[in-house]
């Protein structure tokens, strides 16, 4: 099961470094007050996907810190229900 899962890894690798080389072209991107970003089609592509990663792990920290909170405050009542009376 591992050389196929190493075997899968090797393949999507060889495929994204084939689309990058075939993506060398230079492209640029328009932004606002007549500004332009020039540079391989590749790169922006990378920039945006990490740029749109980034975006998701800050929209899902308020979530993780809200369940660590609440996971923390369950711990805290489990030790009160199953402290022995006194």
């Amino acid at each position: 099961m591992r050389a196929v899962l190493w075997g899968f890894r090797a393949f999507i690798f060889l495929f994204l470094l084939a689309f990058a080389l075939k993506n060398t072209d230079q492209v640029s991107v328009r932004f606002f007050f007549d500004t332009a970003w020039q540079a391989p089609l590749i790169i922006i592509v990378l920039a945006f996907f990490a740029g749109g990663a980034l975006l998701g792990v800050l929209s899902l920290l308020g979530t993780v810190f809200g369940l660590r909170r609440e996971v923390s405050r369950l711990k805290r009542e489990a030790k009160v229900v199953a402290a022995p009376p006194q």
